[in-house]
């Protein structure tokens, strides 16, 4: 069996100390202290699979928006337990761009949307997009509320945007399929679902999607 490098061992040590403290603050504080972004997306797709597990675990605590397309691509790591990871630290990093205040404003739309008041979701997202229309995540959430709000298409148009601003945004993928189910496009569902699952494949709720499209669109076809 090889043995870690100093450079792996530590964040390994790192991590493992975490997995039976689970304190997080001490956990950044190491990995600070020893390793640089840089490193740390560096180490995200090499060494042992407890390297990888530290390494996006690491970034998704102090990683920026600039790390997106390192976890994006941990998305489809080979062991679960990265991919896992990754998807909960990818979440974090797309609330992470812009400025502090543009941050603050889409944790009010957020807060709106979890409280179901999606009426005023739109208006304060649309406020923030005006003035940081590359903020994805804004998009989003704008996105979510107009889907709840029953209005797809436009919600669709809304997953369409972030997904031109961030490519790894699998959720929106997902949300964009889901629209395209409501409105009875089952061809564009399909398309967008099994696009998701290409960039996260642990989605389940859309491999059933996915799975369903393909045998009524068979069944359609063979009646024509």
């Amino acid at each position: 069996m090889e043995k870690p490098s100093s450079r792996t061992a530590a964040v390994q040590e790192f991590y493992q100390a975490y997995l039976v403290q689970q304190d997080t603050a001490a956990f950044i504080k190491s990995v600070t202290e020893q390793y640089t972004i840089g490193t740390l997306e560096r180490l995200t797709a090499q060494g042992s699979r407890l390297t990888r597990r530290a390494a996006v675990l690491a970034l998704g605590l102090v990683g920026g928006y600039e790390s997106n397309s390192v976890l994006g691509r941990a998305l489809q790591d080979k062991d679960r337990g990265v991919r896992t990871l990754a998807e909960n630290g990818i979440r974090q990093l797309w609330c992470r761009a812009g400025n502090q205040q543009q941050r603050q404003q889409l944790g009010v739309v957020i807060r709106l949307n979890t409280a179901r008041r999606f009426d005023e979701a739109v208006v304060r997202a649309t406020e923030l997009i005006e003035t940081a229309p590359w903020f994805a995540e804004a998009w989003n959430q704008r996105a979510i509320a107009n889907y709840q709000r029953g209005r797809h298409a436009e919600s669709a148009r809304d997953c369409h945007q972030v997904i031109e601003i961030n490519p790894y945004h699998f959720a929106a993928v997902a949300g964009m399929g889901q629209c395209h189910l409501q409105l009875r496009n089952h061809v564009a569902a399909l398309d967008c679902f099994r696009r998701a699952l290409r960039l996260y494949p642990d989605m389940e709720g859309v491999r059933a999607h996915v799975a369903y499209l393909e045998r009524a669109l068979k069944r359609k076809g063979k009646k024509q």
